[in-house]
């Protein structure tokens, strides 16, 4: 039943849009870090392409979801055609990201992502078939607590959801530079956000949520964190956020908000003109 109910929604199209078009995981997470820097992308519409390290964690991804789109389908397509694939499609994908890798180090990484996705699938446990990859969902914003529908939608991409018995869990892959475990309170908007998409969608409650690790050292690691389903205290937190996101952007608050995530954003060298 799950697994008919995603399938009529997952070729709904990438949605762009305004501010007050919709919620997503990303938007409230850079909103939270720097209210500026969400002016600068979401308002000003000032982008930048990807950085090599970012490239390599999307071909990563791709990767992987390659690999269970044909899974899904009841395919379960070799190691060594999935690499290929990753690699007969890397220079191409460099092309549409608008990202110039170094010549001296494309060969390097290309290797890397493919001894990072092959780590992945040679140590993957036996799975059941999936019922969604990449899938994104969207759901009026209506508070669980309270039943006050705050009048847009929320929309998210779910990497991967797997059955079992306990209940569908609902799986996030992330690259990293370093291995350690990801702070559970760091991700809770986006596993939040997660959890109440898939519960406005299918009617069900999720059995518990994965963050799987895909660590780029120079011997890969792959580490997969697991999370229980989400309290009526976590989506009470997510929807307090919501509504302080809300209020500022129809304030037009965009405020300056300095800090050492500062060194990894995109629009750093901008900040020195903004009480000019």
């Amino acid at each position: 039943m799950i697994a008919e109910q995603l399938e009529q929604i997952q070729d709904v199209e990438q949605r762009s849009g305004g501010i007050f078009d919709y919620v997503s995981p990303s938007r409230l997470n850079l909103w939270l870090r720097c209210p500026y820097a969400f002016q600068l992308r979401y308002v000003d519409g000032i982008r930048s392409p990807p950085s090599v390290s970012l490239f390599l964690g999307q071909r990563v991804h791709w990767g992987l979801q390659d690999y269970y789109r044909h899974r899904q389908l009841g395919i379960t397509l070799p190691m060594e055609v999935i690499l290929r694939r990753l690699s007969d499609s890397w220079a191409a994908a460099a092309i549409e990201a608008g990202i110039e890798v170094p010549e001296a180090t494309n060969g390097a990484m290309l290797e890397q992502a493919c001894k990072i996705v092959g780590l992945y699938l040679a140590t993957l446990p036996d799975e059941p078939r999936p019922l969604v990859v990449e899938c994104r969902l969207e759901a009026p914003l209506v508070d669980p607590g309270s039943g006050e529908n705050l009048g847009i939608p929320l929309v998210g991409i779910l990497d991967l959801v797997l059955p079992a018995a306990a209940g569908p869990v609902v799986c996030d892959f992330k690259t990293s530079a370093r291995s350690a475990a990801p702070l559970e309170l760091a991700h809770e908007v986006q596993l939040a956000c997660y959890a109440f998409l898939f519960r406005r969608t299918t009617g069900c409650v999720e059995s518990e949520l994965q963050i799987r690790s895909l660590i780029k050292t120079k011997s890969p690691k792959v580490q997969t964190h697991r999370y229980p389903a989400r309290s009526d205290a976590q989506l009470a937190r997510l929807f307090a956020v919501i509504r302080e996101y809300l209020d500022a952007i129809h304030a037009g608050r965009f405020n300056y908000r300095p800090a050492w995530t500062c060194s990894m954003c995109d629009f750093r060298q901008r900040c020195a003109s903004y009480a000019e």
